[in-house]
């Protein structure tokens, strides 16, 4: 493994040593021993969970590829994973509302390791359904944990504050800690032991499997509107109207898709950005190396959201802006920097560059977590949370099928062009929500329900 890797790697640790290891009481919030129980208990089972998921992502697009599968049918797989999120991740959201959300918690268990298992068959429509499952956990994974938390924040009485922390902990582990030793552990398990690509997925499995056992016995259950009577008509409409008439939950929403569409393009992308002349990369490694670079992120978040100022909703300006730059990386190399046209050695110079550019992106999405989760949990009304939260991920599925379905139709460059203007989008957009996030904002149903009577179908 050539030595930029490991400068690379080696800065970004001591650069998040270092911030650890300088907090002082300011960028710390004292809690109590109860509160410091219940936050633990939930960070091994959101560590556990994102093991699982993180242990996928750096194989997916490689195991397709040792399958004999092109960049068109790979492409296809991953649209099938995000149109299965967008179909089915609101009905599977009002459902965690109404049926409960640590039930949810273990349907997405079940459904991850069944995605899991289908890896194991080359056949084109085995690795199909994994993919449409693999969507429908996506949805749960991002919807019904955060909702449980949140809700079983509140039924307990600990203070608001205290959650920023919990969203915090929650990123620098289960999105940095954690992602950094699942790809050091799939690079062992499909390099160094040649288990090959499916290992990482029969280990993900596993680390499901503990942490379902978790949830069944010691999480209690907890719900979103108490009515018994509400269909999911009635849901998706409520959440409808409590996203149309809040332009603050709109705007939340309409960041969120931008974002995390330019997100998930870049999953995709980063790959092939890096090799496009099949280089020689350690995927499992440089997949550690990202992940650094979020803990980093969520490491700053930490000290930002435990100060009252700057505000979430004014310093995500500026990571909006840093996130566009580093997404136009790949642009500039192509044009200053002449391409290789040896096939398979190792990793060229625009390609060293472009890792610090990625770097940077993954830096400002470990900001983006827990500020976009504390955001959420300020704005988005309790009744119907899970509900709202895929509302969201509705344009995000759209986006990024779009651009997966037309993968071959243009150059990866201007791919990363569209993210980086997205991104300036929500920048945008993140400045229109900082200018009226200091109106009332709407704390039950009852506000909304006298500015669009068809939400009085709620309580009913």
């Amino acid at each position: 493994m050539e030595l930029f890797y490991f400068v690379v790697f080696g800065a970004l640790g001591a650069v998040v040593a270092a911030l650890e290891l300088s907090k002082n009481s300011k960028d710390r919030i004292n809690t109590s021993s109860a509160f410091n129980s219940f936050k633990n208990n939930y960070l091994v089972v959101y560590s556990l969970m994102m093991a699982g998921d993180w242990l996928q992502g750096p194989y997916v697009y490689y195991l397709y590829s040792t399958y004999g599968f092109g960049k068109g049918e790979i492409g296809q797989l991953f649209i099938a994973g995000f149109g299965s999120s967008m179909l089915f991740g609101t009905i599977v959201g009002s459902l965690a509302d109404k049926q409960g959300r640590r039930r949810a918690c273990v349907t997405y268990c079940i459904t991850y390791i069944l995605s899991c298992i289908t890896k194991h068959s080359p056949q084109y429509k085995i690795l199909m359904v994994g993919r449409v499952l693999g969507g429908i956990a996506t949805s749960l994974l991002f919807s019904a944990f955060e909702s449980w938390l949140v809700a079983e924040h509140n039924k307990r009485g600990f203070e608001q504050q205290w959650l920023s922390l919990t969203f915090s902990k929650a990123i620098f582990l289960g999105n940095g800690l954690v992602a950094i030793l699942a790809g050091l552990f799939g690079n062992v398990l499909v390099d160094s032991l040649s288990l090959g690509p499916v290992a990482p997925f029969d280990a993900a499995a596993i680390f499901l499997a503990i942490g379902m056992a978790i949830i069944l016995s010691s999480w209690t259950e907890n719900f979103g509107d108490p009515s018994e009577n509400k269909d999911l008509l009635t849901q998706f409409r409520g959440a409808a109207v409590a996203i149309a008439s809040d332009e603050k939950i709109a705007l939340l929403g309409a960041i969120q898709s931008l974002f995390e569409g330019s997100m998930y393009t870049f999953v995709f992308l980063w790959t092939p950005a890096l090799s496009p002349n099949d280089e020689e990369i350690p995927h499992g490694f440089i997949f550690a190396t990202f992940m650094l670079a979020s803990m980093l992120g969520s490491s700053l978040a930490s000290r930002l959201m435990a100060r009252s100022s700057p505000r979430v909703e004014s310093y995500m300006q500026i990571v909006f802006v840093i996130s566009s730059a580093s997404l136009m990386l790949p642009i500039i190399t192509n044009f200053l920097v002449a391409p290789s046209k040896v096939k398979g050695e190792s990793i060229s110079f625009a390609g060293c560059l472009q890792v610090l550019g990625f770097c940077t992106f993954e830096a400002c999405v470990g900001i983006f977590w827990p500020s976009i989760m504390k955001m959420r949990s300020q704005y988005i009304p309790e009744e119907a949370r899970s509900t709202i939260m895929n509302f969201f991920r509705i344009p995000l599925n759209i986006f990024v099928c779009i651009v997966l379905y037309n993968v071959d139709a243009f150059p990866i460059t201007v791919m990363f062009g569209m993210c980086s203007i997205f991104l300036l989008v929500a920048s945008i957009l993140q400045r229109r929500l900082m200018a009226i996030s200091d109106k009332p904002k709407m704390e039950n149903w009852t506000a909304m329900k006298e500015r669009d009577p068809e939400a009085e179908a709620l309580n009913d």
